[in-house]
């Protein structure tokens, strides 16, 4: 393990991670995990742990983290929809040349109805910006 260990952690988790302060100048050397906060990225809440009270350089590197957080979920998500685009065409191209009869009457309903659902929110969030534009 790197001797250049970083200040805090941040354990991942639902909606935002539990942040531990590191500690390896003890007597044994050992890595140290105290737990100094939670956050929740949804409501944008860091909420001490215990009676823990959080520095001002505590809350700036946990509002830093979560500012990349929410970057990287942000670009995951973008990343998600393009591979739901790839995925329908292999979808497609599956369902032209290579399914099978019982194949497809297994998955045709649910699909039809997931695009169809699909279709209709697209549509008429395309409709909400041609009227704003």
């Amino acid at each position: 393990m790197s001797t250049d260990l970083p200040e805090f952690y941040f354990r991942v988790r639902d909606n935002g991670a539990a942040v531990f302060r590191v500690d390896t100048e003890n007597r044994q050397r050992r890595i140290e995990m105290d737990q100094i906060a939670v956050v929740n990225l949804n409501k944008g809440e860091i909420r001490p742990q215990g009676d823990h009270v959080l520095s001002a350089g505590e809350r700036a590197e946990i509002e830093a983290w979560m500012r990349k957080r929410k970057a990287l979920l942000a670009l995951r998500d973008i990343d998600d929809i393009h591979r739901a685009v790839d995925t329908l065409n292999t979808t497609t191209q599956w369902a032209q040349s290579k399914a099978s009869d019982v194949q497809l009457e297994e998955v045709t309903d649910a699909l039809l109805m997931a695009m169809h659902d699909l279709r209709t929110v697209l549509v008429r969030k395309k409709a909400d910006r041609v009227m704003k534009g």
